[in-house]
C-alpha cells in the first residue's frame, strides 16, 4: 500500500530534494499552499490538503491542516476499527509529517514588532499536527537535520521492533521540546517577563554531582539560546575520561576568567595576550599573561611568550595547581606541555616529578603534547576548542544566568561589565593599566569578597570568598606569601630556581609585593583593609565607591603616595558567585 508523507514548511530550503527522496521511495505527498506550490513548481507530483478536505484555506490562511480529515489521518491507530472509520469518511492514513514553524522567535527578536505582528507569526497549525503525527507514532520530522537521517532510514527497510520505536520516539521527544520552547517564548513575550523557565537536552550523564552520594547527575545543552561557539558541549575531548560535574563547573569558570581577561585588554589595549590559568575549585590560583613582543612584566628578550605566560602561572601557587585545571588560549605543542607538567618540579633520584592536571583546555593540541599531558586512567581530559583562542569582547557570555534557590529560581543579566582604564589620569605606565585589568578580570569571576594581587603580569595572590575585606586582603597576602615559601622549598635543588627570582624574599620567604595591584570587588568598608595592602607595598588599588568611608580611604592613599581607582559601585561591583 502507497504511503503518505504530509510536507508544509516555512523555510523552503532543501526541501525539494526531501520530497523527491520520498517520491523515488514511491510515497505520495500531501502539501498545502506556499509549499504545494513550490513543490509543484520543482516537478513534483502533489496533492493539495483542499483536496482532502474539501475546504479551501479560510480565515486569511488561519485555518488550512485543521480538520478531521488531516488530524484523523494522523491520529489513527493502525487497527481494524480505526482503519474501516477511515475508509468511511475518505480520511488518508498519513504516515509521514514534516513541518518546521513560523519563525515566532525571529519577530520576537525584532525591534519593530507588535502584539499583531508576534501573534500573526505564532503558528498553530504546525505544532498541532507535530503533536498529533507524534501521538500517532508516525514518523515526524520538526528538524531539518533529521530530513536525510529520515531517508536513510526509510532506505534501510524501516527497521523493526525495539530499533523502530526507539527511533520514532526520539523523533517524536524532539517535537515535544521544540513545540514546548516555542509555547515558552509566546509566554514569555505576552507576559512580559511574568513567565520564565529553561530547557535542555542532555549530553551527558556524569558519575555523580559534586559529591558521589549526588547522584544521579548529568550536563545539559541549554535549548532557550541560539548555538555559540564556546557553549560548553562544543569542547571536544581529545583524551580523557568522561567529564564529571566538578569539571563542568571548572570549565565553565576558567572561561570566564579567560574571556574577561581578553575582553579587559582588547577594550583597553586592542589585542589579546597569551593567557595561562591556573584554577583550583573554580578559583584562579595563577594567572600568567605575556604579549609577542617583549617588555610586558619584564618578559625576557627571545623568550617564547607562551613558555614566558605558563611560567608565570605555576608561579602564582606550585602547591595549588597540583591536581587543578588549567585553560590557555594558544596552542598547546611539546615545549608547552612539557612546560605544563614537568617545570618548577623538584628533581626525584635524578627524574622529574610529573605534575597531576585534571583538566587541560586549549584552541589546540599536537599528538605529541597530548601523549605527554594523559595521565593513567584517563584522569587527565583533554579539552580543545578554537574558539577560546585569543577571545575577547565578542566571547564573553551574554546569556541570562539562572540560578535554583529553594522553591524556585534567580535570574540575572551576565558578568559583563568590562572597565575602561586608558584614560584615567591617575595610571601612568601601560604596565599598571595591564596588571590592574588582569586583577579586575581575575577578581571579578572569583567568589565574592575577593581582594586580588598582581605584579609583572602574574596573578600573586587571589584572596577569594571571605566575609570581610579585611579578611580579604590578609588571604590574598597570606597566598602570596605561602606560594612564594613553597615555591623556594620546592626549587633548593632545582636547576630551574633562578627562573623565581625576584618572587619572594629570601630572608624570611615573604612575597616580594613592591609595587603590586590589588582589586577589590567592592568597596571598602573602613580605612583597615586598605592599610593591610600599603603596608605590604600595593602601590595601586582599584576598587569602587559607595562607602561611607570613602574619604578617610582617599586621603590615606594620599598620604601613602598610593594610587586609588575608584568607579561608582552601582556600575563597578565585581561580586560573582555569591
Amino acid at each position: 500500500m502507497q504511503k503518505t508523507a504530509l510536507i508544509s514548511v516555512y523555510n523552503k530550503e532543501s526541501i525539494t530534494d526531501f520530497a523527491k527522496s520520498l517520491v523515488d521511495l514511491g510515497w505520495k505527498i500531501i502539501s498545502s499552499g506556499g509549499t504545494a506550490k513550490y513543490l509543484k513548481d520543482a516537478g513534483i507530483s502533489v496533492t493539495d490538503v483542499a483536496e482532502i478536505t474539501g475546504m479551501p484555506p479560510i480565515l486569511d490562511h488561519r485555518v488550512v491542516t485543521l480538520h478531521p480529515k488531516i488530524h484523523g489521518g494522523l491520529l489513527a491507530l493502525d487497527k481494524p476499527e480505526h482503519l474501516a472509520e477511515l475508509e468511511k469518511y475518505g480520511i488518508p492514513f498519513i504516515d509521514l509529517v514534516c513541518v518546521d514553524l513560523y519563525p515566532l522567535e525571529e519577530e520576537i527578536k525584532n525591534k519593530n514588532a507588535t502584539r499583531e505582528s508576534v501573534i500573526e507569526k505564532t503558528d498553530i497549525g504546525g505544532p498541532t499536527m507535530l503533536r498529533s503525527a507524534a501521538k500517532g507514532g508516525r514518523i515526524v520530522v520538526c528538524d531539518p537535520m533529521d530530513r536525510e537521517k529520515v531517508i536513510e532510514w526509510l532506505k534501510n527497510g524501516e527497521p523493526k521492533g525495539k530499533q523502530q520505536e526507539e527511533f520514532l520516539n526520539n523523533l517524536a521527544s524532539k517535537v515535544e521540546i521544540t513545540i514546548s520552547r516555542y509555547c515558552l517564548l509566546s509566554a514569555k513575550y505576552h507576559s512580559q517577563k511574568g513567565y520564565r523557565g529553561f530547557l535542555g537536552e542532555k549530553k551527558e550523564e556524569c558519575a555523580y554531582g559534586e559529591n558521589a552520594y549526588q547522584k544521579p547527575a548529568f550536563f545539559y545543552k541549554n535549548l532557550n539560546v541560539k548555538e555559540e561557539p564556546l557553549a560548553l558541549h562544543n569542547w571536544k575531548l581529545l583524551a580523557g575520561n568522561s567529564m564529571s560535574y566538578n569539571n563542568f563547573c571548572d570549565l565553565d569558570r576558567m572561561m570566564q576568567t579567560m574571556t574577561h581577561i581578553g575582553a579587559g585588554f582588547e577594550k583597553n589595549f586592542a589585542k589579546v595576550p597569551d593567557i595561562a590559568i591556573g584554577a583550583k575549585h573554580g578559583n584562579a590560583c595563577g594567572v600568567g599573561l605575556c604579549f609577542a613582543e617583549a617588555g610586558f612584566g619584564h618578559a625576557k628578550a627571545g623568550v617564547d611568550s607562551k613558555i614566558e605566560a605558563v611560567d608565570k602561572m605555576l608561579m602564582g601557587d606550585l602547591r595549588a595547581i597540583f591536581g587543578g585545571s588549567v585553560m590557555l588560549n594558544f596552542k598547546v605543542d611539546e615545549k608547552i606541555a612539557e612546560e605544563l607538567i614537568h617545570k618548577f618540579s623538584p628533581d626525584i633520584k635524578e627524574g622529574k616529578q610529573r605534575r597531576l592536571l585534571d583538566i587541560v583546555a586549549a584552541p589546540e593540541f599536537t599528538p605529541e603534547a597530548i601523549d605527554i599531558l594523559a595521565r593513567k586512567k584517563g584522569k587527565c581530559r583533554i579539552l580543545v576548542n578554537p574558539a577560546i583562542e585569543k577571545a575577547g569582547m565578542s566571547s564573553l557570555d551574554v546569556t541570562s544566568r539562572f540560578r535554583y534557590v529553594r522553591g524556585g529560581f534567580l535570574t540575572q543579566p551576565n558578568y559583563t561589565f568590562v572597565p575602561d582604564l586608558t584614560s584615567n589620569p591617575l595610571l601612568k605606565g601601560e604596565e599598571e593599566i595591564r596588571d590592574i585589568v588582569l586583577a579586575w578580570a581575575v577578581g571579578c569571576t572569583s567568589n565574592s569578597n575577593t581582594i586580588t594581587l598582581v605584579k609583572d603580569g602574574r596573578l600573586v595572590g587571589n584572596g577569594v570568598g571571605q566575609q570581610d575585606r579585611v579578611g580579604a586582603a590578609k588571604l590574598a597576602i597570606f597566598r602570596a606569601d605561602d606560594a612564594a615559601k613553597f615555591s623556594a622549598d620546592q626549587q633548593k635543588n632545582s636547576p630551574a630556581s633562578e627562573s623565581l627570582a625576584g618572587t619572594f624574599r629570601e630572608e624570611n620567604f615573604s612575597a616580594d609585593l613592591s609595587g603590586a595591584v590589588a582589586y577589590s570587588d567592592s568597596f571598602f568598608p573602613f580605612p583597615d583593609a586598605v592599610e593591610v595592602l600599603i603596608n605590604r607595598g600595593i602601590k595601586t588599588i582599584f576598587s569602587t565607591s559607595g562607602s561611607v568611608n570613602d574619604e578617610k580611604i582617599i586621603e590615606l592613599c594620599k598620604q601613602k603616595s598610593v594610587n586609588l581607582i575608584m568607579l561608582p559601585d552601582t556600575e563597578a561591583r565585581g561580586f560573582y558567585q555569591h
